[in-house]
């Protein structure tokens, strides 16, 4: 009887083994079968622009909140920088100094001063004239043999000199008269356009305070508090456009024969309980980084994954990123 019963345990527990093993089996197939036909899973995306500045400064005004919607042109945040400031004042005053300096270039002269060029000029001529005649009488005297030749001599030379006066008188009045040469006016107009390039480079980095939207969008996030400071280029927040949603799937290279680029799919999004119809856009693999599936030891290759993504053919409402989606479902 004791032998009988060992003898049964001995078949009941091989039994149980070799039911096991086929149970396993069993759920083996029927797993390797169902991960072929699961469905792909992907979660939905937004375009995104970074909004920062130009110049460094400290944030004195934030205007929006994490997620409120803004419109292209909205003021986003208001930086405060003194020393742009303080550049804008230089730059003005040089301009006023460039301006004037120019305006006086190409006027000339004023009127009184070519009045008093003119009159100095008129007194050089009625002084050579006189001069002249003095001369002449010396030089008859001294043919005449009245005068020595020294008085003759001392005669030409003040007329010569009253010469040279009356010369030099005339061309002061006619410089005065004229005006700047043409080059020292093009020097003086092109340091009054200096000026204004600077200005309006300065007005340029003031206007980098005011922080616009670029775009439609949604805030999705604020980096800096108010008061902070923020360094040239510094991210300041994060616009994300709605309106520009795609669906990223992680799909192994064995289906992608099912995702060809151009067709549509439709993808079912649990959050919003819809089908959407998605045209695939965009396919290409995630790198040595990405996840392999190993099917050497059945004889065959590795598997690599690549990014598929889909972009909505009409617009669907209440779409946002990070929302779940199901190709195959």
């Amino acid at each position: 009887m004791e032998h009988k019963a060992q003898r049964a345990n001995i078949i009941l527990a091989l039994t149980s083994f070799v039911v096991i093993i086929i149970l396993v089996c069993v759920v083996g197939v029927i797993a390797f079968h169902r991960e072929e036909a699961d469905f792909i899973q992907g979660q939905a995306e937004a375009s995104e622009y970074r909004v920062s500045s130009k110049v460094p400064g400290r944030i004195l005004e934030l205007r929006v909140s994490e997620g409120q919607r803004v419109k292209a042109g909205d003021t986003l945040a208001v930086l405060e920088a003194p020393d742009i400031e303080a550049k804008m004042a230089q730059a003005e005053a040089v301009r006023v100094a460039a301006t004037a300096q120019n305006a006086k270039a190409q006027k000339g002269a004023r009127e009184e001063e070519v009045m008093a060029t003119y009159e100095i000029w008129q007194k050089a001529k009625a002084g050579l004239e006189i001069m002249e005649k003095s001369y002449r009488r010396v030089e008859n005297l001294f043919n005449q043999g009245v005068v020595s030749e020294q008085k003759r001599d001392e005669a030409k030379a003040q007329y010569d000199a009253a010469v040279a006066t009356e010369q030099a008188a005339l061309a002061q009045y006619t410089m005065a008269k004229n005006g700047a040469e043409k080059e020292i006016k093009a020097m003086a107009a092109a340091q009054m356009h200096q000026a204004e390039g600077v200005v309006a480079e300065v007005s340029s980095y003031i206007d980098e305070t005011f922080l616009l939207a670029s775009d439609d969008g949604e805030v999705s996030e604020i980096f800096p508090m108010v008061g902070e400071l923020v360094g040239t280029g510094a991210p300041v927040m994060n616009i994300a456009v709605m309106d520009r949603t795609w669906i990223s799937f992680n799909v192994r290279e064995d289906r992608l024969k099912e995702l060809t680029m151009g067709s549509v799919q439709s993808a079912y999004i649990p959050a919003l309980d819809v089908y959407a119809d998605v045209e695939i856009t965009y396919i290409k693999d995630l790198g040595s980084y990405a996840a392999w599936k190993a099917t050497k030891a059945s004889g065959q290759y590795d598997l690599k994954t690549f990014e598929v993504r889909g972009v909505p053919v009409s617009k669907v409402d209440g779409l946002r990123p990070g929302m779940t989606a199901l190709l195959g479902k």
